[in-house]
């Protein structure tokens, strides 16, 4: 019997071992160590990456690099992130001192190999940074397409696997994603320029501002439910919002000098916009319910144009125009502005680092892509056929 008890008793031990080096194996896994620069963006988290082979390994390291992750050699890297593209997609991610999994090996099948490899990347995103990844969101953007016209294609963050939106044979512009299965944007078809949804699961097309003047600029909430634009209709632009379907339209702005690209606040309540009331081209916000208008300074940057507030609601990138076009950064409230890159038309990734924009001469645009905090550029490859890609808006 007292034989009996001194195995229970180490039998007992063993498991309560067992379970302790369990919690303490878990317990490392999760708390990693995150550091942040003076901006208060991640600073990129180093990885191995091995494995894989021609363009499975090259679109791995582009997705990784525009959400915070960026590859390096073995000695240098935290982690390691090892796997393969035989037939399908394998990988997983090790912490490299202690070997503990970060993601423990995974296999994804179906789609494309680059579907496959999206879909890793956005796991290994989560894993290391704790946010959602971004390598299977969608853009939309205009492509001119000779003639003076120009048509909405829709295409994956990186620019592959582009599709054709609009047939409209006239000029388009300023695609807005309402969701991720609708655009909004501005077209000539019917002669004015007007404001047209787009469903691009069923296909259903509805025109939905009729008004006089010119009706452009179309941007939706985040939480789907309003519409802000810019409309002629009283002889200068003004900024004004309204339902989706164009309903209970609202003017926010009147003034006599031209308002231009509107853009939504994260929670739904303030309109980032461009004005000259006061001269030079500068930013400004309203209560979407109307109310007084404030200008958010741009120190050190002038003739701020064409914003996009970041989903973090941190900040809001624009365009200035010094020698050349400039993409360029200031804090929700304003401040001092920071130069990025030479460029125009910024739009936020959902994760509220990377930028899509556009940069070239005015009808030889290319889109690229940038990572925030490091500056670093890469250009998106243009749609064959096209002469210009620009004004790109990104999924939320």
């Amino acid at each position: 019997m007292k034989h009996t008890r001194t195995i229970s008793r180490l039998l007992g031990g063993a498991i309560w071992l067992a379970a302790l080096t369990t919690a303490f194996a878990a317990d490392t896994v999760i708390k990693l160590v995150r550091e942040y620069d003076d901006l208060g963006f991640l600073k990129p988290i180093p990885v191995s990456v091995s494995g894989f082979t021609g363009e499975a390994d090259a679109t791995l390291k582009t997705d990784l690099l525009f959400m915070g992750i960026v590859n390096v050699p073995a000695d240098q890297a935290k982690y390691l992130v090892n796997g393969s593209n035989n037939g399908r997609v394998e990988g997983q991610v090790i912490e490299k001192i202690n070997k503990q999994f970060v993601l423990p090996r995974r296999a994804y099948e179906g789609s494309t190999l680059r579907g496959q490899i999206h879909a890793l990347a956005d796991d290994i995103a989560l894993a290391l940074t704790g946010k959602a990844g971004i390598a299977k969101t969608k853009i939309a953007f205009k492509a001119e397409t000779g003639g003076g016209n120009s048509e909405i294609y829709i295409a994956d963050y990186d620019g592959f696997n582009p599709q054709t939106v609009t047939r409209d044979h006239t000029i388009v512009a300023a695609p807005c994603w309402a969701g991720r299965s609708a655009l909004y944007y501005a077209s000539y078809k019917l002669g004015p320029c007007n404001i047209f949804y787009h469903n691009l699961t069923g296909g259903e097309r509805r025109q939905v501002t009729r008004t006089s003047g010119s009706n452009m600029s179309p941007s939706v909430s985040p939480d789907g439910k309003r519409l802000a634009m810019i409309l002629s209709k009283s002889g200068s632009p003004d900024l004004y919002v309204s339902d989706l379907d164009g309903t209970n339209l609202k003017q926010l702005t009147v003034t006599r000098e031209a308002e231009s690209s509107p853009c939504w606040s994260p929670d739904n309540q303030t309109i980032c916009y461009v004005s000259r009331e006061r001269g030079a081209a500068s930013l400004f916000t309203v209560s979407a319910s109307g109310g007084a208008a404030r200008r958010i300074p741009t120190t050190g940057v002038p003739n701020a144009t064409e914003p996009d507030w970041s989903p973090d609601g941190k900040w809001i990138a624009f365009t200035t125009q010094m020698r050349e076009f400039q993409i360029c950064l200031v804090k929700a409230g304003g401040g001092d502005a920071l130069v990025l890159t030479p460029g125009e038309d910024p739009t936020w990734a959902p994760n509220s680092r990377a930028i899509i924009f556009c940069k070239g001469q005015d009808h030889a645009k290319n889109l690229s892509l940038l990572d925030v905090p490091t500056k670093q550029v890469k250009t998106v490859a243009r749609i064959s056929g096209s002469q210009s890609n620009s004004q790109p808006s990104w999924s939320k």
